[in-house]
């Protein structure tokens, strides 16, 4: 049986310049209609978390949350799903940063819709810990076993001076893994009507 991670992982290939059958065959056995276009994976981990917190269930509407290993993929990667490959709807979720690279893809593939590029004002981090508040994303840290070394990190010299959230943010960035785990993980903790609006409004659109 086939899943959404096998079309993503022919989907990467292709992007790495293998064949592109593969990621055709298995994009019309899957029904896909439409891709999202993410930076990483910590970025898919959140949002197939907040997708399964508001009761969607993305594969079975048709829906590939695609990670491309970076923000400067994302014109070969348009290129390859959208119009001119397979002709599949294009999404984008980005940081501010990475906006005019996310437009100018997709407008190049010929892809831009009248929203198709969703917004984070800093970084998908950013929001997640926003939305939650530094304690909310502290009681996340508590139940992971992970409250120890945050208390660890902050008593450094270098972040002694630093905001409540700048601190959060470059703690999740500390360890390898750590972003990956937690983007899934904080998005799992949001209340519903938390959700950050670039989510929202992504989840909205598809």
């Amino acid at each position: 049986m086939v899943d959404m991670q096998a079309l993503r992982d022919a989907v990467a290939g292709w992007a790495s310049g293998g064949p592109g059958e593969p990621a055709r065959e298995l994009a019309g056995l899957l029904g896909v209609r439409t891709v999202v276009l993410l930076e990483g994976p910590s970025d898919l981990a959140a949002v197939e978390a907040l997708a399964s917190l508001t009761g969607r269930d993305l594969p079975a509407e048709g829906v590939c949350v695609q990670p491309m290993g970076g923000a400067m993929s994302v014109g070969r990667y348009a290129a390859l799903l959208g119009p001119s490959g397979l002709g599949l709807r294009l999404v984008g979720l980005c940081d501010e940063g990475e906006q005019r690279f996310y437009d100018r893809a997709l407008d190049q593939a010929g892809a831009a819709g009248e929203k198709a590029v969703f917004v984070c004002a800093a970084d998908l981090e950013d929001e997640l810990i926003r939305a939650l508040g530094v304690a909310g994303v502290e009681e996340v840290l508590r139940a992971e076993g992970d409250l120890p070394g945050w208390r660890t990190f902050v008593r450094q010299p270098a972040q002694r001076d630093r905001p409540p959230q700048d601190r959060l943010r470059r703690f999740l960035g500390t360890k390898k893994g750590r972003k990956i785990r937690y983007g899934g993980l904080l998005a799992g903790a949001l209340a519903p009507d938390r959700v950050p609006a670039p989510l929202s409004a992504l989840l909205a659109s598809l």
